[in-house]
């Protein structure tokens, strides 16, 4: 009982403590935001629920502890570290998808070729741009599936412009057109 009131836990083990509380709720915010966003109904409320409750017990030790600066200073470095590991994760999870727009003033035909033979399901058109004609190619993807289409972009036109967008819902399910249940649906 006398570790609980002494010098290490009220100056090192308390403010570590606040330190990975602050992370793991702010880390679960960054996420549970993400997932509001995405319209996840359920998930959401979940992370939520965990969020507010590690929130209440780091908050409830600093209120304790209020002569305590140290403790101020691993709440703010934890809200911190966590904003910046929640943003680390939810990029990794590349949940959802995403709207890309490519815009070219050279011959898209290649690049065109390329995306439907890799999988990507197109929509492309010739519009007037600023000087010149342009293609613009369009494709929703899975947000995993960026750094491949960003690939094959850098190689066919390394000068294109390309932009994301998140999308929140589409009336279709996302799949490229190789994929095994587009053989099945398509009857091959």
């Amino acid at each position: 009982m006398d570790f609980f009131h002494g010098d290490l836990f009220t100056y090192l083990v308390l403010p570590l403590l606040i330190f990975l509380s602050r992370i793991t709720d702010v880390t679960i915010g960054t996420i549970r935001i993400v997932m509001v966003a995405k319209g996840q109904k359920l998930i959401a409320p979940v992370l939520g629920f965990f969020e507010v409750l590690i929130w209440l017990i780091a908050i409830s030790k600093i209120i304790e502890n209020l002569d305590n600066w140290v403790c101020y200073v691993a709440y703010g470095l934890g809200f911190a570290t966590g904003n910046y590991i929640g943003m680390l994760i939810e990029e990794k999870l590349a949940f959802g998808i995403v709207q890309i727009q490519i815009i070219t003033g050279k011959d898209a035909s290649l690049l065109i070729e390329k995306l439907k033979t890799s999988g990507f399901r197109i929509t492309h058109h010739e519009a007037h741009g600023g000087i010149d004609q342009v293609s613009i190619i369009y494709s929703i993807i899975k947000r995993s599936e960026i750094s491949k289409i960003v690939d094959i972009i850098r190689n066919y036109h390394p000068d294109t412009f390309y932009s994301f967008a998140d999308v929140r819902y589409v009336n279709k399910e996302v799949h490229s057109e190789i994929s095994p249940l587009h053989r099945w649906r398509k009857g091959k």
